[in-house]
Order: C-alpha cells, then structure tokens, then sequence
C-alpha cells in the first residue's frame, strides 16, 4: 500500500522543533507517497502582541512570519527534492477569527495543500490550555457545542483542501482528564459539517495522532468517517500530525484501514489546489 502523511510540523510551527530536512529525510526513508509539510498559521494571532487586547487567550503571536518562513522554506526544499514528492501546504487554524487573512493565506500560489482547522473557540484559549477537571458536565457541553458550531461554520466559508481533525476537542480532556462526553449530543450539527464539506466537494483528514497518544483511536473515529461517505464525501486525506521526527508517519496504515473499513476505495493528496488520488490495495 503507497502510504502518504499529509499532516505534520517543523520548526516553523510555534509547537515543533522538528528540523524540516530531517523530517523531510525521515519521510523518504518511509517511502511515502506525498509529503507535506503543514506548519500552523493561526489567523487568531497573525499580528504581534500589541495588535490584539485578550492577550491571555494566547501563547504565542507573529504567525504571518512563520507562514512566510515555512512557505519560503518548502518552496525551495521542492526545488532541492525534485525526485521525491514533498509538498508545501499548510494547517490554517481559525480562519474565521479573521477572514481577511484567511483570504490571503489560502490565495497563495506556492500553496499545495490547506487544512482548514479549529483549534480554540472565541474568547476561549487553546484546548491543549483548558483544565477541564475544574469543569461541569454542562460547562464541558456548552464549550462542544460552541466548538462544533464554529467548525460548521468553517465548513460553510469553505475556502480549504480538507477539514483538520474534527474531533481535536475531545483530545486533551480524555488523555488528561479521563473525560469521555456524551457525543450523540453534537451528532446533528457534526453531521451537517460533513454534509456540507461533502457537499462542496471537500475532504476531511484521518488524523491518526491519537492513536499514538493514547486517546484510543483517530480523529476523527470511524463513525464520522463513514458517515461522510454516506453523504456522498470523496476525500480523504491521513495525517500523523507528528511534531516531532520519530512521529512522522506513525498509524498512516492504521488511517488507511479505517478509510477503507468506511467504504473508501481511495486516498487522497493535494498537488497545486488539486486532489490526487491513490489506490488504497
């Protein structure tokens, strides 16, 4: 099976140290398929600091630089790996928070690939930050409700390749806090977010990180999964999500076994904009 890893991090993402040549290095090693390289822009703290007045909300600013350092970066690592095909995209989070910016970044002609994701709801920090032991039941549903919301949303301006782990909320609260919530809660509204990405004609990402992290299984889980082939999805793309170079490609087979378990006959990389799709054997 050609295995592709369409999801991960270097140094210039805000929470990787990874060196971009040796993840590079390592993704050959594994013989992938497609390689891209889809560093953070978070259009929530694009500016410096002084731009924005709730700080605390964030831990780090200035990614408009580390955009372009990625980009410029991978576009020239292309020219260097011509024999191999590594791709230059991008993890675009909270493109709502500011859609100028988010406008700007996806028109960029150097782009491969843009993942379009959520990874903290307005006026909320990061889910990575949240404690949610100090939380009710209640408390915990209503910050669900207000993340699949907005994840709908995204879905509707649906100006990315694929939809970033749609589940990325649940991670933190079941690996730290043991917290499992009662999903058939949100199954209305997740439902409505695949039904319009589908119906689009975009995809959605098989993000295998928590399989390796002990959340248990993929982001998302093989329920929604099939649930967006049942309306109609054609796109999938798999992803580690891997910050660090030993993660590179860890649980891709895995990935490609639900997708084919969903009814899947194919997955899919972006090349300029533009699907190619691989047999999944």
């Amino acid at each position: 099976m050609q295995l592709i890893d369409c999801h991960t991090h270097t140094q210039y993402s805000m929470d990787s140290e990874a060196d971009v040549r040796a993840m590079i290095e390592r993704a050959r090693e594994l013989d992938l398929a497609a390689y891209a390289i889809t560093d953070h822009c978070e259009c929530s703290c694009w500016y410096p600091e002084e731009h924005y007045e709730n700080t605390e909300l964030f831990d780090y600013f200035n990614c408009k630089d580390d955009f372009e350092a990625s980009l410029s970066a991978v576009t020239a690592l292309k020219e260097e790996y011509k024999g191999f095909n590594l791709l230059c995209g991008t993890e675009l989070g909270q493109p709502l928070a500011d859609l100028d910016i988010a406008e700007k970044c996806v028109s960029d002609s150097r782009l491969d690939f843009v993942i379009g994701s959520i990874h903290q709801v307005a006026n909320e920090k990061d889910f990575f930050y949240i404690n949610y032991y100090h939380m009710s039941t209640d408390e915990i549903n209503r910050l669900l409700e207000r993340y699949f919301t907005e994840v709908y949303e995204l879905c509707k301006w649906g100006k990315f390749d694929v939809l970033g782990h749609l589940t990325y909320c649940l991670r933190y609260m079941k690996i730290r806090n043991n917290i499992t919530p009662n999903m058939k809660l949100f199954d209305e509204i997740i439902a409505e977010s695949l039904r319009t990405v589908a119906q689009k004609g975009k995809g959605i990402e098989i993000n295998t990180s928590g399989i390796r992290q002990g959340f248990g299984t993929t982001f998302p889980s093989l329920k929604y999964i099939k649930l967006f082939r049942e309306f109609g999805g054609k796109i999938i793309s798999i992803g580690s999500d891997a910050h660090k170079v030993r993660d590179l490609g860890a649980n891709i087979a895995d990935g490609a076994e639900l997708a084919k378990a969903a009814g899947f006959n194919e997955i899919c990389y972006f090349k300029k904009r533009q699907p190619v799709f691989i047999r999944i054997s």
